[in-house]
């Protein structure tokens, strides 16, 4: 899997992506290797045409298909011979993996859950203004949240319609 992620890590470079994951299963139709491509972060909040494209994902898919064949004919690939590669974004409603994605993506909707409740409250959803603290400020209506990074069991961007 090593191998696999550090060519994916190479291919990305070379279109100035980073690689935000990568998942090789086998599956009802064989292996599939997943390669979720994305934007380096940058020092301001991140917008939602900011994101990856279609075509960034094609170019990604093409270079890595044709580095991965090269690789495999040397033997020095983790692949077997038959295999599907899918390259795709994080997704409008991308996961949150830390302060530098709150902070990447402050003033955008949110959906927090925590492994234990604030307040009696589990489950939150609002916009984040940011990090302070060690804690997401999350915005919801009038109310400001403070949940600590420590206590998010999973959070995802919320599209905004």
């Amino acid at each position: 899997m090593a191998r696999l992620r550090a060519a994916a890590e190479r291919v990305a470079r070379s279109h100035s992506l980073d690689i935000f994951d990568v998942q090789l299963r086998r599956e009802p139709i064989g292996m599939v290797l997943r390669v979720v491509i994305d934007r380096p972060a940058t020092d301001r909040p991140e917008r939602p045409e900011d994101g990856v494209g279609i075509e960034d994902c094609q170019r990604v898919s093409q270079d890595l298909s044709a580095l991965l064949d090269v690789e495999d004919e040397f033997g020095q690939n983790e692949l077997s011979d038959q295999y599907t590669l899918e390259v795709s974004s994080p997704g409008l409603d991308r996961p949150l993996r830390g302060e530098a994605d709150y902070r990447r993506f402050a003033g955008r909707l949110a959906k927090l859950v925590t492994t234990e409740p604030i307040a009696r409250q589990s489950a939150f959803a609002g916009r984040i203004r940011g990090v302070e603290a060690g804690a997401v400020m999350l915005e919801e209506g009038r109310k400001t949240h403070r949940v600590p990074l420590a206590l998010i069991k999973r959070a995802n961007l919320d599209v905004e319609f």
